[in-house]
């Protein structure tokens, strides 16, 4: 992939699927890189690194100036690898022309309750869900939805106020919390939906759920691979990811067919996209469709089969062929994650990162988090580092990812006082001392 373009790509970017350093990476030799970049803790972090990678053009939150401002800049592409841009870089494109997701597709993948409703309308999917403004709204939800439900903000990612609800009482619990403002929404409300729960017979902590990781272009959709999942930590936080996932070749069709149903549903044409699929007794169901890259699937992508999604991204923007099949990896390549609690702390210190580097079977460990940072607690995926390796088959994955986790040790410092935690057990609820 060695294209050269002379007017270059824009991308919208925040905190997103992959790092300032992956896109500029990712998008070298593609013409010159324009950050449009809106004002966030994040980017102001980022800002010097942004402006070492590529020109940077400060969003001003004004829809009419912004449009000016990158029609002034004629570039040949517009994208973004980040959740929250999704309706901004929908609208710059088409302002200026330039091929996305739709205004309205981009609107369908960033508000989960009209993603649904439009999934059960088309057919594609049938789970059961309503908007919730308030409390007013709860029992005719329920009526419809019925127990036992999840309850998640309409706009949102990382599990961020997502509760589930078996009866009245959790019901009143937990509208009380998200409802009277001692929680940020994040968006317009909440979602209420069924729960969906996940087959039978799933291998101990493996998760009953997968993504599949697609391109979209003018030739129609290529699914790159399906992403297998290790178990959830309570209630719904991710700890990790693996490929390829562990599916029978009969059930791998049937999570393909159902994302593809989605995909077309939702209007998606252009771009990559990150479907979440959870496996029941009734088969393949949609958690929801993501119009972007997956979280940290660029590092799969690169390591199990040699291929940079973040290139692969800029390519399909700027309308250039792309030739890919699904990605092949020769072993079963990983990624885990170690959870901050769900109360908040301080990381006060972390034990064996340099034994869990010569475990056998890990290729790799970076901390994310370091001591004497604040975690702020809730039930929002908080990822404390990322854990990397390969092993030959899945049935060994487990015991690779346990024997590494045996070299950890975090330090957390609760208002009562401090507590020393085995890696492994971050996987139940963290209780703070007294």
């Amino acid at each position: 992939m060695t294209t050269t373009v002379s007017g270059g790509l824009a991308v919208v970017y925040d905190k997103g699927a992959v790092s300032a350093a992956e896109i500029g990476r990712g998008l070298a030799g593609l013409g010159r890189v324009t950050f449009l970049v809106a004002a966030s803790d994040h980017t102001a972090r980022l800002g010097q690194v942004l402006a070492r990678l590529g020109d940077v053009v400060r969003l001003t939150g004004d829809p009419d100036a912004d449009a000016a401002a990158v029609r002034a800049l004629e570039p040949d592409a517009i994208t973004t690898y980040s959740e929250p841009m999704l309706r901004t870089t929908a609208r710059l494109a088409e302002a200026t022309g330039l091929p996305f997701h739709e205004a309205a597709t981009a609107l369908l993948l960033t508000d989960k309750a009209r993603q649904r409703a439009t999934l059960r309308e088309a057919g594609a999917d049938d789970v059961r869900s309503r908007p919730l403004t308030g409390p007013v709204d709860w029992p005719e939800a329920i009526a419809e939805v019925g127990y036992p439900a999840i309850v998640k903000p309409v706009c949102g990612e990382g599990s961020r106020d997502t509760h589930t609800v078996a009866d009245e009482d959790e019901a009143r619990a937990v509208l009380s919390r998200l409802m009277d403002g001692r929680v940020a929404s994040g968006g317009p409300g909440f979602v209420v939906e069924e729960l969906l729960t996940g087959r039978p017979g799933q291998p101990f902590g493996l998760g009953d759920y997968v993504s599949v990781e697609s391109a979209v272009g003018p030739d129609g959709v290529t699914h790159l691979a399906v992403t297998g999942k290790f178990r959830l930590v309570p209630p719904f936080r991710e700890v990790g990811q693996f490929w390829p996932a562990a599916l029978p070749d009969d059930e791998h069709e049937e999570v393909l067919r159902l994302t593809t149903r989605a995909l077309r549903a939702l209007g998606v044409t252009t771009g990559l996209t990150h479907t979440e699929i959870k496996l029941t007794a009734r088969g393949p169901r949609v958690i929801e469709v993501n119009g972007r890259l997956g979280g940290h699937v660029n590092e799969l992508a690169r390591r199990a089969a040699g291929v940079d999604l973040v290139r692969v991204g800029g390519l399909l923007a700027l309308g250039k062929p792309v030739e890919l099949d699904p990605l092949r990896a020769d072993r079963v390549y990983f990624q885990y994650h170690n959870l901050a609690p769900t109360v908040p702390c301080e990381l006060a210190g972390v034990q064996g990162a340099e034994e869990v580097r010569r475990r056998p079977g890990v290729d790799g460990y970076r901390a994310f988090s370091r001591p004497g940072d604040r975690l702020p607690g809730g039930v929002m995926t908080q990822e404390m580092d990322i854990l990397i390796g390969a092993c030959d088959v899945h049935d060994t994955l487990l015991e690779v990812v346990d024997g590494a986790l045996d070299a950890l040790t975090y330090t957390f410092r609760f208002p009562g006082g401090t507590l020393r935690v085995p890696a492994a057990d971050l996987r139940a609820e963290v209780r703070p001392p007294r």
